[in-house]
């Protein structure tokens, strides 16, 4: 006899099932943000699923504002970017101080993960150091970081706890100090000294947040 737990498991497995093929199927179809998207009796049939189980899915995807109903005109895919899924994962995540740590230092492993990567791959650093010459602001540098590193996943959650931090601790100025330290960390990827790269994070880190504790980039 199936128990109560046994049977909410199960039936968040098809709802989770449910919620991949309507991604695929979204992907395949080439859909885009202000696209329209299949009926709930078309879904049912071309993912052999049932009604109930559609219409479910449907309603968690717009409760998370990926997609929106219009009276009258159907279902539309909604642009991700602004959803306020970030916002409700925020107010539960800012009430718990142990996560507030981890952010920063969630946030420290992608750039430092991006950092091994343009110097592995040998990436030419000429942008950054335009960027570094130009930005008043420090994010500004790391975003242009990640943003070369060919990991997207690892760049939206960069996005969100960089998001999260700015709220927390507020906007970080490039003072002089840093910039010095970030060219000779650009200087570092080209010229391939490793030391020099994980020095130079460490020093930037460490004016950042004196407490911060920075493990070794590469190993």
């Amino acid at each position: 006899m199936m128990t109560e737990v046994n049977s909410l498991q199960t039936h968040a497995k098809v709802y989770i099932g449910i919620v991949h093929q309507l991604r695929e199927m979204i992907s395949k179809d080439c859909l885009k943000p202000g696209d329209k998207i299949p009926s709930e009796r078309e879904l049912s049939e071309r993912l052999n699923v049932g009604r109930s189980s559609v219409r479910e899915a449907l309603r968690a995807l717009e409760l998370l504002g990926l997609i929106e109903t219009r009276r009258g005109e159907g279902t539309f895919l909604r642009d991700f970017r602004d959803h306020h899924l970030i916002d409700l994962l925020g107010m539960f995540i800012l009430q718990d101080d142990m996560a507030q740590e981890d952010i920063l230092q969630t946030k420290m492993l992608i750039e430092k993960e991006a950092l091994k990567a343009l110097y592995i791959d040998k990436k030419k650093t000429d942008s950054l150091h335009v960027k570094v010459s130009e930005s008043e602001n420090l994010d500004d540098v790391f975003r242009e970081i990640v943003m070369m590193s060919s990991n997207y996943l690892s760049q939206r959650i960069w996005y969100i706890l960089n998001d999260f931090e700015t709220l927390i601790c507020g906007e970080k100025k490039l003072t002089e100090d840093m910039r010095e330290e970030l060219i000779r960390m650009l200087h570092g990827i080209d010229q391939q000294e490793k030391e020099t790269v994980q020095e130079t994070y460490r020093r930037v880190r460490k004016i950042v947040d004196e407490d911060a504790t920075i493990s070794n980039i590469f190993f």
